[in-house]
């Protein structure tokens, strides 16, 4: 495990070094040197004889990680959408200003800055987040006035909970939490993005680790009211923690009353509860009371936003390999009914499902329409540390509802039938065909020697019975493109009727991809209800290429 960890370190090293070398050369001598450490770890990592100088390659592993994660904050540091936005909310709390409900589109003017568009054809240009991560960036932000102050919150941040992390777990496992806190270039990343997400993973570290055992004899004591204490404190810095709060409690009271009794094992969920909901109200307090509707649109934005779809999962089936779908809403209640469904089997099988209890929240996002994986990959420390800490053997004595005649096989049958709802609503999202039928006659120009589209006339036929509000964008390969421009043509599209519609890109100009790439498609999307139509973008006539 210790020579994995010190090869996961090579992974972006030579980037960063070559990027050094050309803007900070004092860097690039730090990681040189952070070169030869992992290099001599990994020599030492099999030469050792004992554990107790193998706990020493550990550590150097583990401060040469940290080393390469400062080097690589200082080259770049300048974070993206999430760490923009995160600075600026912790400008407006020095300032006094209003959090939510405040749009602040010029944040977004540069290409790192992305845009969450909606499927209503706008976007999102607001805070998105519970406030904990701008509130610790605020006094930050006071000294340095730009975006690091977001950033530096989130890159200390890993680094603290990797290095709790390294120190909670059993001596054999430590190096694996520097490869997948530190290493493999994953986390490093989104920190130095400035996402809120890696604030909650530093509290949920505490939380996770040897969960079972909180509250244990009946007593929550000092260590428990502390572990719910990080529990609210994750809830209020990002909603992920939302996610994986139930499973815990969930798993936390048949853990205890497997060992207390009902009545007991109640109380001393409770009182978790209590302090994780308590210390998560006080960190919203504030903003809940300066404007409560605004705060709440805030902090479920990203649950209700309808944002454009993007990811790897099973939404990619209408997005990618199909013409479209007019039920995209059925993924989202796919993905609600798997929750449930996965809650009820946790509750039900818990002895057999407890040890998997910190990854089973994720799977919920694989059919969402957001199912990107930054959404889970940085929780990926907390199966690490449920892994290490958290044995099979701590559930043997949970609690399960008793279910008369239900052994073996029909176990299987129960939990398939918890799951089939939401693999039902999966196959309705897919299945559904297209609500429009468009045929697409583009006009095309050159730009600098590239071929590109100048303007899209497009005949539409609404062949379903509702009215639809489309929007236009194209795509080639994953993601979209900004909204196109609607020069003529309906805003409403009434149910089973036709228009032509005469559609311009943004800045006028969409260039095509040359040779043998991937196709470029026009997209027509819609809000309420959700629907994707796509069509394939015709080839220039050999004339303009």
């Amino acid at each position: 495990m210790t020579l994995v960890a010190a090869i996961s370190l090579f992974i972006g090293t030579r980037a960063a070094w070559t990027t050094a070398m050309a803007s900070r050369p004092a860097v690039a001598g730090v990681i040189s040197v952070c070169y030869a450490s992992i290099l001599v770890c990994a020599v030492l990592s099999l030469l050792v004889r004992s554990r107790r100088a193998l706990i020493r390659v550990d550590v150097v592993v583990l401060m040469t990680a940290v080393a390469l994660v400062i080097c690589g904050y200082l080259l770049d540091h300048a974070g993206t959408d999430e760490g923009v936005l995160t600075a600026q909310a912790a400008n407006e709390i020095l300032h006094g200003h209003p959090v939510y409900g405040r749009p602040w589109p010029w944040l977004f003017g540069s290409p790192r800055v992305g845009i969450t568009k909606t499927m209503s054809g706008g976007a999102d240009y607001a805070y998105g987040y519970p406030p904990l991560t701008a509130l610790l960036a605020a006094p930050v932000h006071a000294v340095v006035h730009s975006t690091a102050a977001a950033t530096l919150v989130t890159t200390a941040a890993l680094l603290v909970s990797s290095v709790l992390l390294w120190f909670l777990l059993p001596a054999p496992w430590r190096s694996a939490a520097t490869a997948v806190c530190l290493g493999f270039g994953l986390l490093p990343h989104y920190a130095y993005a400035g996402y809120p997400a890696i604030t909650a993973l530093a509290l949920l570290v505490p939380v996770v680790v040897r969960w079972p055992a909180t509250g244990e004899g009946g007593r929550l004591g000092s260590g428990g009211v502390v572990r719910a204490a990080c529990l609210g404190a994750a809830c209020a810095a990002q909603q992920l923690a939302w996610f994986l709060a139930p499973f815990l409690l969930i798993g936390l009271y048949a853990v205890r009353r497997g060992e207390l009794g009902p009545r007991r094992a109640l109380a001393v969920t409770a009182r978790y509860t209590a302090a994780a909901a308590l210390t998560c109200a006080a960190a919203n307090a504030y903003f809940a009371a300066e404007g409560f509707s605004a705060w709440l649109q805030g902090v479920l934005l990203p649950l209700d936003q309808k944002a454009i779809l993007h990811g790897q999962g099973l939404m990619g089936i209408s997005y990618y390999f199909t013409d479209g779908s007019g039920r995209l809403d059925y993924y989202s209640y796919g993905s609600q009914l798997l929750l449930l469904g996965l809650l009820a089997a946790t509750l039900l099988f818990v002895r057999r499902l407890g040890p998997a209890l910190t990854v089973l929240p994720w799977v919920v996002f694989y059919l969402a329409t957001r199912s990107q994986d930054g959404y889970f990959l940085m929780m990926t420390p907390l199966w690490l540390a449920a892994a290490a800490t958290v044995p099979a053997a701590a559930f043997a004595t949970a609690w399960q509802p008793r279910l008369p005649h239900v052994t073996g096989r029909a176990k299987a049958v129960l939990a398939g039938g918890l799951l089939a709802p939401a693999l039902v609503c999966v196959a309705i999202a897919a299945a559904s065909p297209p609500p429009l039928r468009m045929s697409l006659s583009p006009r095309f120009a050159t730009h600098h020697a590239r071929v590109g589209v100048t303007s899209i006339d497009v005949r539409a036929v609404n062949t379903t019975g509702t009215a639809l509000t489309p929007h236009f964008a194209s795509r080639t390969g994953q993601g979209a493109s900004n909204w196109w421009t609607i020069s003529s043509g309906p805003a409403v599209l009434a149910p089973h009727a036709s228009a032509e519609y005469h559609v311009k890109p943004a800045g006028g100009f969409r260039a095509l991809p040359g040779g043998h790439g991937p196709g470029t498609y026009l997209i027509a999307v819609t809000g309420t209800p959700m629907t994707i139509t796509t069509a394939h973008i015709p080839a220039a006539p050999p004339a303009i290429q």
